[in-house]
């Protein structure tokens, strides 16, 4: 297979562990528990978790135009309701975007990394390439489960090693 044709995932493995530690941690947890923070002023645990999934949404399925219109609807549940979602709702929410992110990198290829994506935000125009698009991903998803964990810790739950 040539550069160009081989897909991108195996640049990626890692990612795929740490969704399970983010599903492992967000499962087992009570709506009393979701409701937690490590402060007043913080995101509960519930809306980390949306936050997560609402973000892999948003630069995917909004930003890059991949995966069906109905992620809207789920961007919208996972945003702003947050609150009102269960443990097995936010895991459903991690596994959805999750399989919309691999069958991405399962398909693109090193050459399609450099495709860049223009737009505006906030009256500002933007230019970003699919490559910087990913590792921003990781890194918010790296971020808000690094907080989710704290804040599972913080409360004297289980903690993975996110």
């Amino acid at each position: 297979m040539s550069e160009q044709q081989q897909a991108i995932a195996p640049f990626y493995n890692g990612w795929d562990v740490y969704q399970g530690l983010l599903v492992k941690a967000i499962a087992p947890l009570t709506p009393e528990q979701l409701a937690l923070r490590s402060a007043p002023n913080l995101r509960s645990i519930a809306e980390l978790a949306g936050h997560i999934i609402a973000g892999r949404i948003i630069w995917f399925h909004m930003v890059m135009g991949e995966g069906s219109p109905d992620l809207l609807e789920q961007r919208e549940r996972f945003g702003r309701h947050a609150e009102e979602r269960t443990a097995q709702e936010f895991v459903e929410g991690l596994e959805i975007t999750w399989q919309l992110m691999q069958a991405c990198l399962v398909r693109w290829t090193p050459a399609d990394l450099e495709y860049v994506f223009r737009g505006e935000w906030r009256g500002e125009p933007y230019a970003l390439s699919r490559q910087w698009v990913i590792w921003h991903l990781i890194e918010h998803d790296l971020h808000h489960g690094g907080e989710l964990s704290l804040t599972l810790g913080i409360h004297g739950l289980a903690a993975p090693d996110l």
